[in-house]
């Protein structure tokens, strides 16, 4: 059975590294079989950032190399289109709190036709995909 390609938002990663996690067994589970993921570049930038800053470099840098070793991660491509239709998400969905990086991984889960997200950010799910930490 072909499991559901899914988009993978910085919560999931963080979730999933970070044992402390109050969504870390979801994550775990997760994880341990993914299916296709798809994230952005401003994801990956995110989470880095986050281990960075909460914890040191090493951290920052044991969040590349499992991104680096990742199987069937697929980084969509960020330009000026998809900027430019972040934006319009932005606009869309203003009486939100969607940073640029949400608003980027809404347009990817529109454009792929992605179903799920993993997400700890509810505001993933203003399209219409299924939240993992809403599934049961």
């Amino acid at each position: 059975m072909k499991k559901t390609s899914a988009y993978v938002d910085t919560g999931a990663f963080i979730a999933f590294l970070d044992r402390s996690d109050s969504y870390h067994d979801l994550f775990a589970r997760l994880f341990a079989d993914p299916p296709m993921l798809w994230t952005t570049p401003l994801v990956l930038a995110e989470g880095h950032a986050w281990f960075l800053r909460r914890y040191d470099a090493a951290r920052g840098l044991q969040f590349a190399a499992f991104i680096e070793e990742l199987p069937r991660l697929m980084i969509a491509t960020v330009g000026s289109r998809e900027i430019a239709a972040a934006n319009g998400y932005l606009r869309r969905f203003q009486d939100q709190k969607l940073t640029l990086a949400d608003a980027v991984g809404l347009h990817v889960i529109t454009v792929q036709k992605l179903r799920v997200v993993w997400a700890t950010d509810r505001h993933l799910g203003l399209t219409g995909a299924q939240l993992a930490i809403h599934q049961k």
